[in-house]
């Protein structure tokens, strides 16, 4: 078992997601990097977010929030207030609508955020402003040199996004940089317009050493090398209820297997981390909101 002398270091978004349906609005404490930092420390591992907020109600409640799951909180304070992510499921497909707030995120790289990325055994970076190159820039040069302990989920939303061009560019030049790097089907034709598989072979030829592909109801697989292992989605009892978050249970999953037991060195242990990442994406889906759940 590897020790872990500092806390993973989870830096990106953290909003209020507004759900709108049938049954009338909803509001939930959100954000792919905070999904991913309360499913960590769900899971055991200590973590520290770093993302904006607003010093406002719903900053006070997303601070409070991770409070409760004893999540760190290393916190940009925003000119606009807090994010929001409002999700229209009235007419059939959600529609989504980010707020200023949103749109115009950004992280401050001060003192404590340059430490806390300095000591942690791996940052990870989901949702990220990629197409602000100033951002990737510091996001860059805040990482220690010589060591691949990075890892990036693009998770770009199309509401958020100014420029894809920018925004691959910014990715790219990040993902050089890191140990692991996960993609969804949404990301290859979103930030692409090409299917995963196409994604991964050019992460790959990039000399990315690990990437993981999640691809809904067709389960995930790791890429390693020139190896591939593939997992189905698991076989769970009860009903699929909500899908939101099933992408950030199967990062945090992968994460805290690496933090456990080190990079996997076969590919018997790749299929061991993500059966057990699709069991613990699998019991997330089984309950409302993203909130990670273990089998």
């Amino acid at each position: 078992m590897h020790s872990v002398t500092a806390p993973v270091v989870v830096i990106g978004d953290a909003l209020i997601d507004e759900l709108r349906d049938s049954s009338g609005t909803r509001d939930f404490v959100g954000g792919a990097a905070l999904n991913v930092a309360v499913g960590l420390a769900r899971l055991g591992v200590p973590t520290t977010l770093i993302a904006m907020i607003g010093d406002d109600a719903d900053g006070a409640r997303i601070a409070e929030f991770l409070n409760q799951h004893g999540v760190g909180f290393v916190r940009t304070i925003g000119p606009n207030g807090t994010s929001r992510a409002i999700s229209d499921r009235r007419a059939g497909e959600p529609r989504y609508i980010f707020n200023e707030a949103a749109q115009k995120r950004a992280i401050e790289f001060g003192p404590e955020t340059l430490q806390a990325i300095h000591d942690a055994p791996f940052t990870l970076v989901s949702c990220f402003p990629f197409d602000d190159l100033a951002q990737v820039g510091l996001l860059t040069a805040s990482v220690p040199p010589g060591r691949r302990r990075m890892i990036v989920d693009p998770n770009p939303r199309a509401g958020m996004l100014h420029s894809r061009e920018r925004f691959v560019r910014g990715f790219e030049a990040v993902a050089e940089l890191c140990e692991l790097v996960k993609v969804g089907d949404d990301d290859a034709r979103m930030l692409y317009g090409t299917d995963l598989d196409q994604l991964v072979s050019r992460l790959a030829d990039t000399g990315v050493p690990h990437i993981v592909g999640t691809a809904g109801r067709d389960g995930a697989f790791v890429r390693s090398g020139d190896e591939t292992v593939t997992r189905p989605i698991a076989d769970l009892p009860g009903e699929v209820i909500d899908t939101m978050g099933a992408g950030d249970a199967v990062l945090a999953s992968v994460v805290e297997s690496l933090i456990a037991n080190g990079v996997p060195d076969s590919n018997d242990a790749w299929g061991a981390v993500l059966d057990r990442a699709m069991l613990v994406a699998g019991a997330t889906c089984r309950h409302d909101g993203a909130l990670l759940r273990e089998p």
